[in-house]
């Protein structure tokens, strides 16, 4: 596998390991042929995302014990589907991101400037 780049070209930062994310579940929004979801984007989450997550039928927040999952809550870092941030952000309601640790393949999806809007960290 080659080497992950985030979206300045440089090699992508892990994103969270307490709770350890991914779509690989490799603490980075790695990304792949499995990932129908494109989960690439490094956020801080927010109530106001868990919500409108849940209000989309994802349920981020609710623990699920036979996933290994604890649920999320405000302040954790998570890789979220580039799709779903996009929603989020038309929505009014999208958390910040760690441009660092989201991966390029989100530019696909997401212009840069949407991105860099609600970026925690600077290029």
């Amino acid at each position: 596998m080659d080497e992950s780049v985030n979206v300045f070209g440089k090699k992508l930062e892990p994103c969270g390991v307490d709770p350890l994310t991914g779509f690989y579940r490799d603490a980075c929004c790695n990304t792949g042929p499995e990932d129908l979801g494109i989960h690439t984007v490094c956020v801080k989450v927010t109530k106001e995302f868990l919500e409108f997550s849940k209000k989309r039928g994802n349920d981020l927040a609710t623990t699920r014990p036979e996933f290994g999952f604890r649920g999320l809550k405000a302040g954790d870092r998570w890789c979220v589907c580039a799709g779903r941030w996009k929603e989020a952000f038309d929505a009014g309601v999208a958390p910040r991101v760690y441009l660092h640790a989201t991966h390029i393949e989100t530019l696909a999806i997401i212009p840069m400037r949407d991105l860099e809007k609600h970026a925690v960290d600077a290029a």
